[in-house]
């Protein structure tokens, strides 16, 4: 008898696999389920509602208790809801081959979105359904190039340009110690527009030092020389490939001295021995 003195609830409705959302008003469960089931043209017998947050079914006891305006998904017979990771579970079955609705589905999604951690759920998601790794051209992905220069043409030559103008910088930071990252950081950036601002944070630290040893390890051997020829392309590994240079996220840097110096051995190149001269044979 209490809930016909009691204001009505108000509840935001869909059915399954809907994106499709109203406004609905009532004073128990079974009037929200019907005014749902005649809105979607369901049948009331079998249909039940339930949160849309984790897949709780709503009854008549716990209906009151809802906070207004929650979120209410409408069951047929047969179907079943886990909370909101049903839905993003969809998406990963379609990510092997992303296409327009689905892009379009998690915007919707995401707009009507309120909980920071759904929010950045979907948010990951839309980025990563949304790569467009195999385009190279900035006609085959506009939105790539966004904020670049007109004379960025491709991909590859804005990604040369960037990793040139980086590695004259020497960034040092990074975990020079490790083979692989155990944060499982990984970045493309040539899937979208998103990657490519990221890969600008990430750094190129020098596993045995710039700085500290590979310059002075230079300038010492430059005048001990006493003769002997500079193993050039040593040092040039050092500074500039990979030999010697990793990428890494910024997160994961090291500020401390590496202590590790370069090889004694390929400071200088093998002094080669001289060849002896013959001696003229002498005609019989």
């Amino acid at each position: 008898m209490m809930s016909l003195f009691r204001k009505p609830k108000t509840f935001k409705l869909r059915a399954l696999h809907s994106q499709q959302k109203f406004g609905v008003a009532g004073k128990s469960c079974q009037e929200v389920l019907r005014k749902g089931c005649l809105h979607f043209q369901l049948p009331v017998p079998g249909s039940r509602l339930c949160l849309y947050e984790d897949g709780t079914e709503v009854t008549g006891g716990y209906f009151w208790s809802i906070p207004d305006n929650s979120e209410l998904v409408l069951l047929t017979e047969g179907q079943t809801w886990e909370g909101y990771v049903s839905d993003i579970s969809r998406f990963l079955n379609v990510f092997h081959k992303p296409h327009v609705g689905v892009i379009q589905a998690a915007r919707q999604l995401l707009s009507d979105e309120q909980a920071p951690l759904r929010q950045k759920l979907l948010a990951d998601l839309l980025g990563t359904v949304s790569e467009n790794i195999v385009a190279e051209t900035r006609a085959e992905d506009p939105p790539w190039f966004e904020g670049l220069e007109p004379r960025f043409r491709s991909k590859s030559s804005y990604l040369r340009f960037s990793c040139e103008s980086r590695i004259r910088g020497y960034l040092r930071e990074g975990p020079f110690d490790m083979a692989s990252c155990v944060s499982r950081h990984s970045i493309n950036p040539y899937s979208n527009r998103e990657s490519r601002v990221l890969f600008s944070t990430w750094n190129l630290d020098h596993v045995i030092e710039k700085k500290r040893t590979v310059i002075p390890t230079l300038a010492g051997a430059l005048e001990d020389q006493d003769g002997r020829q500079l193993d050039w392309e040593y040092f040039y590994s050092l500074l500039f490939t990979s030999e010697n240079l990793k990428l890494v996220h910024v997160a994961c840097h090291k500020k401390t001295t590496h202590r590790l110096s370069c090889d004694p051995s390929r400071i200088y190149r093998p002094q080669t021995k001289p060849r002896r001269k013959r001696a003229a044979r002498k005609c019989p």
